[in-house]
């Protein structure tokens, strides 16, 4: 699809929902319904050394800019693609004699873009950015002393000849950033590194069980000839069939929550009641904070499941605090003790128990004891497989990541199998050509050989023995 083109995606008035995009006609499981590219985007203050600031790709050797040395660059031909969003920021940075947080370089980004191209960058492009959404209206007053600093620190910051705007007007922009800033993934999708703005993006509205995924493509540099590389964009694509006339929406949270703490992170971050489906009807909140089936003492009481998930919960704030403190042995031991409290008392589709096989994973891979982790994989996955949509992109990433612990195990079968099934909805999610999806299909080309090997060696064995035995 060509990056910009707005054919299949409409905006209309979505009543109490608002402004919202729809399909134009009927699309495909799979199909990009359009491509954008950022407006403007930062690399947040973290990785400000580790990731490209031009096409977001974490790298182990970057190049910083000469002149700022903030900016950190693959090479020479993502420097110059970057040049036009750089160049500005880079005489505010020397001018100023420090790096101002993400949130205000951002914002000054934004601003010159809009001095630069005005509000609307392309004739695709459906709002202008200053008529966007900002809430600040509806910020409580923590909030808006927050707005209030980054509007301070960006008056020192930015400048634009002899322009000068209000304090509200600058307010106006963080308001809009705070609400429709959407997090960039590294190519790999497993680390939020950044945040931008695209201005189409920003009309689609939520639903907890969406019918479209967000995903950033990092574009294509490697050409000599500047003329065939391609833009970082987002790319909107179909979980399922979308009808013509049928509402476009994505989730602005992750749906391993229940519906009423999805409903309050949405009020929190983003101002508005959830109405969709899976809220009003509380649809899998049962399955979330379920207590297992009966085992061998029979079905547990209300009593012993209130104990083990008060017990859980605690248990998970210090394992976030020791991973933080990359104590991992201890962390070890606590995920190991919170599943053994809560064998036979809370279902595999607990949120506690998922939680907590997720911080088993990542710290026993950490600590290379790949069998012990495959384990724990296979169960989360199980439990997730419940509960998400089956084309999520984090069910996809989640079985992706359980497959690689299982071929690091040597459980070659399983993590054919696994890398099989997470490349499967990765295509849906993130198409043929994403980094991701391409390391995933060397993956199942790798263990497919594997296998047959595993099998003919097998085979090999079996004759062999089949002759001892005649003699």
């Amino acid at each position: 699809m060509t990056v910009g083109n707005m054919e299949s995606a409409e905006l209309f008035d979505g009543g109490i929902k608002g402004r919202g995009l729809r399909a134009t006609k009927e699309i495909s499981t799979g199909e990009v319904v359009f491509a954008e590219p950022s407006y403007s985007a930062v690399v947040f203050d973290s990785f400000a050394s580790q990731v490209c600031h031009s096409c977001f790709r974490h790298q182990a050797q970057l190049h910083r800019c000469g002149q700022c040395k903030f900016a950190h660059y693959c090479d020479r031909t993502c420097q110059t693609a970057c040049w036009e969003e750089h160049k500005q920021e880079c005489q505010a940075i020397r001018k100023l004699g420090t790096v101002p947080g993400d949130k205000v370089r951002l914002a000054a980004r934004v601003m010159w873009r809009i001095h630069k191209d005005t509000g609307v960058a392309s004739d695709s492009q459906l709002l202008s950015v200053e008529e966007l959404e900002d809430h600040v209206a509806d910020l409580p007053e923590d909030h808006l002393k927050r707005i209030d600093t980054d509007v301070h620190v960006f008056l020192q910051y930015w400048s634009c000849g002899r322009t000068k705007h209000s304090l509200d007007e600058i307010a106006h922009i963080f308001g809009i950033i705070k609400c429709n800033g959407f997090t960039l993934s590294d190519q790999r999708g497993l680390k939020a590194v950044g945040v931008g703005l695209f201005p189409n993006l920003c009309l689609v509205n939520h639903d907890c069980w969406p019918n479209c995924s967000v995903v950033l493509n990092h574009g294509n540099h490697s050409a000599t000839n500047s003329a065939l590389h391609s833009k970082r964009r987002i790319e909107l694509r179909a979980l399922r069939k979308i009808c013509e006339g049928e509402e476009l929406t994505v989730s602005y949270v992750d749906f391993l929550d229940t519906s009423a703490e999805r409903q309050r992170k949405l009020k929190e971050h983003f101002y508005f009641e959830c109405t969709c489906e899976h809220c009003r009807q509380h649809i899998k909140d049962d399955l979330m904070t379920a207590a297992a089936a009966d085992g061998p003492g029979g079905k547990p009481s209300a009593d012993q499941v209130q104990e083990v998930t008060a017990f859980s919960q605690e248990c998970l704030e210090k394992i976030e605090r020791s991973l933080m403190d990359k104590d991992f042995q201890e962390v070890r031991m606590l995920c190991s003790k919170c599943l053994e409290q809560q064998k036979n008392l809370l279902a595999d589709t607990h949120l506690h128990h998922l939680r907590v096989l997720s911080a088993a994973v990542e710290v026993l891979s950490y600590l290379r004891c790949f069998s012990e982790a495959a384990a724990y994989a296979r169960r989360m996955v199980q439990g997730y497989t419940k509960l998400y949509h089956p084309n999520s992109a984090q069910l996809g990433i989640a079985v992706m990541r359980a497959g690689v612990t299982h071929l690091q195990a040597g459980m070659i079968e399983m993590a054919h199998e696994l890398i099989c099934k997470a490349y499967r909805i990765l295509l849906v999610t993130h198409g043929p050509n994403h980094s991701v999806t391409r390391d995933l299909e060397a993956m199942r080309r790798q263990t497919e050989v594997e296998l047959k090997l595993l099998k003919q060696d097998e085979s090999a064995c079996q004759v062999r023995s089949d002759a001892a035995l005649k003699k």
